[in-house]
């Protein structure tokens, strides 16, 4: 059995959820919140982070988002997220590294943790300050998609793939909190919404955190 362990607003889980599903291969979800450090879990991963895959009884077991979509690539190769031109996986890496690093630390730490993980936690109220900071940054990453879309069919080429799950992964946790500007950014939105509407992405918008309500346009595949 094909487990991945996870919690349902982490973008780094749902890109490993998106991408398993894109590739057809079936997998058990299990929630783990990290902060609990149960020891059963922290034996599969010291690191006691998620997203975690595990295979073929625990003699595979995978951290890391990158790491496990990048094997998953290579072990099931006929339905490639990264590519199969050079140029291509290039491209890729480069903005899987820019979602999973850099729109990470500039938008979605400042909202998603301020506004979800704090509170998941039991940790301190969240900081108006920095909410209003990560909601400045988000607008410089969408002028960004924005210019990409303008200029590609999809984020890295022509084919759908790891950049366009990874961006979006990130952005479906910030639209469940209502944070995304759709209306003022009309391309992002256009690469979006066949995005949300893909098989694999549909589960994804199913989520729901306890105390949190997504607004109505969230599930809607037609926005």
């Amino acid at each position: 059995m094909r487990r991945l362990y996870h919690i349902p607003l982490s973008p780094f889980c749902r890109k490993v959820r998106v991408a398993l599903a894109e590739k057809g291969l079936g997998f058990e979800l299990r929630t783990e919140l990290p902060w609990d450090r149960r020891p059963e879990f922290l034996a599969l991963n010291p690191a006691g982070e998620v997203p975690l895959l595990v295979e073929e009884d625990e003699r595979i077991v995978i951290p890391d988002s990158q790491a496990i979509c990048e094997y998953l690539d290579e072990a099931y190769p006929d339905r490639r997220l990264m590519g199969f031109d050079p140029v291509i996986r290039a491209e890729t890496r480069r903005l899987t590294a820019w979602f999973d690093q850099k729109f990470q630390r500039e938008v979605t730490i400042y909202i998603l943790y301020e506004k979800v993980n704090k509170r998941l936690s039991n940790r301190t109220d969240p900081s108006g300050d920095t909410i209003r900071a990560g909601q400045a940054n988000l607008r410089v990453h969408m002028n960004y998609i924005a210019w990409l879309v303008e200029r590609r069919r999809w984020l890295a080429g022509e084919e759908f793939g790891l950049a366009d799950i990874t961006a979006a992964a990130q952005l479906s946790c910030l639209d469940y909190l209502g944070s995304v500007p759709w209306d003022d950014y009309p391309a992002v939105k256009e690469w979006y919404a066949p995005v949300k509407s893909r098989p694999s992405f549909r589960p994804l918008l199913m989520d729901r955190v306890a105390g949190l309500t997504p607004p109505a346009h969230y599930p809607d595949l037609d926005f």
